[in-house]
């Protein structure tokens, strides 16, 4: 109850008066701002944040557009918000050594300080949507509003037509145009996760709009979030092992994402996770929410000694909103579905990527650099025997095995490199 009525908060922030948001229209646009419009709707906003209002209007030639105004004052406010929560979280950490050992409170501030910066300045809000309205290309009845001019505190964007998903009516649709818009919707953002490796970090219902014969819109990309490759491919055999209900496989791959700390109960984790994942391999979105479950393994992992990468405070804010959002249309989806049907996409894109060039080139070098570090390993292993910190495991030789036959077999993966590298080289040429 608590949640639903936080969550109406999100486009719902009390509305200033327009005479106190005109200052900064003429402050990026000039004093002759309004010459550049037929009609601005300024008694009534389409919309209110803590950030911004936005208003309808339309340009001289007629066509409809939005005017999103950002809040004047802002910036100082924001500044000085950020430097009291880093030295609160550096006080936290000093007082709870254990909890910033498994939450890094510190490295996970500066990410979600980084999602939100761009909603300081819209040029870089409109560069978001540019790069989101190229990687939705293909997707369905999903679409990305156009920039039409943007400043640092003002963006004029085309309208795009329905109302935000949560108070739209589900008998306005057709059950099929239902369905297919939570999973659009839903598939975008998974391949964002996995794929494009940028994605929404607050598709919250108010900054998705829905139409009966447009499809849905995304709006407001002042917050992104951006995850590296190591990270999403953890992310994904996480999703894996739900997926195939095995708790075993998905703890491994979310401790891959972080690290265990000397204290962590590994066993104590996978035993958590084993009980959580039949849950949801075959759960719809109205019978469970998946955002929760979500905090929830964030949860056991702190206390089981996990050490969690920084950015999944926004991977899981953006996972419990867009699971949020599509819940209020279409809840009989459910995510492990469109994950399964997603896969095959994201896979084609996980093998070209693969054996591109650069990937290529990269385990080519790190082959080489393993070979050229056996001398090394070899005084780091009589240092140890000096020290009498080294153990022994005697593994018996396989019949036949010969002291040739064991460099071949370790030259092999580079061999491998080296041939799938010059084939492409060939082909292409």
């Amino acid at each position: 109850m608590i949640a639903d009525e936080l969550g109406r908060l999100h486009d719902r922030v009390q509305v200033m008066p327009f005479s106190a948001m005109e200052p900064v229209l003429v402050q990026d646009l000039g004093p002759a701002w309004r010459a550049n419009f037929s009609h601005v709707n300024v008694i009534r906003p389409l919309g209110t944040a803590s950030l911004a209002q936005v208003y309808s209007g339309r340009l001289r030639n007629g066509k409809q557009v939005v005017l999103k105004v950002q809040r004047p004052g802002l910036a100082p406010i924001m500044d000085a918000d950020m430097r009291m929560l880093k030295r609160a979280t550096k006080y936290v950490g000093r007082c709870a050594p254990r909890l910033n050992a498994t939450v890094d409170l510190h490295a996970m501030l500066s990410i979600v300080f980084d999602a939100i910066r761009p909603e300081l300045d819209f040029r870089l809000e409109a560069q978001n949507m540019d790069t989101a309205r190229q990687l939705a290309h293909g997707s369905g009845p999903l679409m990305i509003p156009d920039v039409l001019h943007a400043t640092e505190h003002v963006m004029v964007q085309s309208f795009a037509p329905g109302t935000n998903i949560r108070d739209a009516d589900p008998t306005d649709f057709k059950d099929g145009d239902r369905e297919t818009i939570g999973r659009a919707l839903l598939a975008f953002m998974l391949r964002g996760y996995f794929e494009h490796r940028f994605f929404h970090a607050d598709p919250h219902p108010g900054n998705i709009l829905v139409h009966p014969e447009y499809g849905a819109s995304v709006i407001d990309w002042g917050s992104i979030g951006r995850i590296d490759r190591r990270t999403s491919l953890h992310l994904l055999s996480t999703l894996l092992g739900v997926a195939e209900n095995d708790g075993h496989s998905a703890a491994r791959a979310w401790i891959g994402m972080g690290s265990a700390t000397p204290w962590a109960d590994i066993s104590g984790f996978v035993a958590d996770c084993s009980l959580i994942t039949p849950k949801l391999a075959a759960a719809t979105m109205e019978e469970l929410n998946f955002g929760s479950l979500f905090a929830t393994v964030l949860q056991r992992s702190t206390k089981r000694g996990i050490r969690s990468s920084p950015i999944v405070s926004v991977l899981g804010k953006s996972f419990a909103n867009i699971d949020g959002s599509v819940r209020c249309l279409s809840p009989e989806i459910s995510v492990i579905d469109v994950f399964v049907e997603t896969l095959d996409q994201i896979v084609c894109f996980l093998v070209k990527e693969s054996t591109s060039d650069i990937q290529l080139i990269r385990l080519l070098m790190e082959t080489l650099t393993a070979s050229h570090s056996f001398p090394a390993s070899f005084n780091d292993i009589v240092r140890d025997l000096a020290n009498k910190e080294t153990t022994f495991q005697f593994i018996p030789r396989e019949r036949g095995a010969t002291p040739a036959g064991e460099r071949l077999r370790k030259l092999t993966p580079l061999a491998l490199v080296y041939l799938l590298w010059r084939t492409r080289r060939v082909s292409e040429g």
